[in-house]
């Protein structure tokens, strides 16, 4: 994924609102549900995650396959 894209989509799905869970999917086969928008920093290609557990996770653009999720209903703001 290029990293304009994987920015905006990103922060799309993070200020939808209301929020909903989303799910990013990494090539190597991860998974990472995203259940609260402050739980995800974003910027520049860039990821940190910190789930369940308190263990971050880093994650770009280029190791992101794909951001499972519905955008429909978002509302006016898309980044």
């Amino acid at each position: 994924m290029d990293r304009e894209t994987f920015t905006e989509t990103i922060r799309a799905f993070k200020h939808r609102t209301p929020f909903k869970p989303f799910t990013v999917a990494t090539v190597s086969g991860n998974r990472y549900e995203v259940d609260y928008p402050d739980a995800l920093a974003v910027r520049e290609g860039l990821a940190i995650f910190v789930g369940p557990g308190r263990v971050p996770v880093f994650f770009d653009h280029k190791g992101v396959s794909e951001v499972l999720g519905d955008l429909s209903g978002r509302g006016a703001e898309a980044g």
